[in-house]
């Protein structure tokens, strides 16, 4: 079993940074799909941003060259680096890991990563 765990959220201006992590923990394998979702009030979870354990790297179109997505594989520690902030980047944030490295080439979807934390909110404000 796989336990995810997030942390780093909370309320911010527009234009300001927050860095999300994940610790996870259990039994972790060396390949690996891991994702951050976001999901705003009354709406599905959307991807964010993947990385897997072959090196590839993907953004969602509305948070490219503003988050950053990256691990401590040490520390098991997914993060997710956010700047230049908006307020439509409101959200609650997830984490999500799949035990292998057979995620797709686009934008992480949901039904494809069984393990989830709890969730940490991200608000921006104007």
């Amino acid at each position: 079993h796989v336990q995810l765990m997030e942390s780093g959220g909370g309320s911010v201006q527009a234009g300001g940074s927050l860095k999300l992590s994940c610790e996870m923990s259990g039994d972790i394998t060396s390949t690996f799909c891991l994702a951050w979702f976001r999901q705003f009030p009354g709406k599905g979870r959307e991807g964010v941003a993947k990385m897997s354990s072959g090196g590839r790297i993907k953004y969602a179109d509305a948070v490219k060259g503003r988050f950053t997505i990256s691990q401590d594989t040490g520390k098991n520690i997914l993060y997710l680096e956010m700047s230049i902030l908006k307020p439509e980047d409101t959200a609650m944030y997830y984490c999500a890991r799949r035990q292998d490295y057979y995620c797709n080439g686009g934008v992480p979807v949901p039904e494809e990563y069984p393990y989830w934390g709890q969730g940490t909110q991200v608000t921006v404000s104007s």
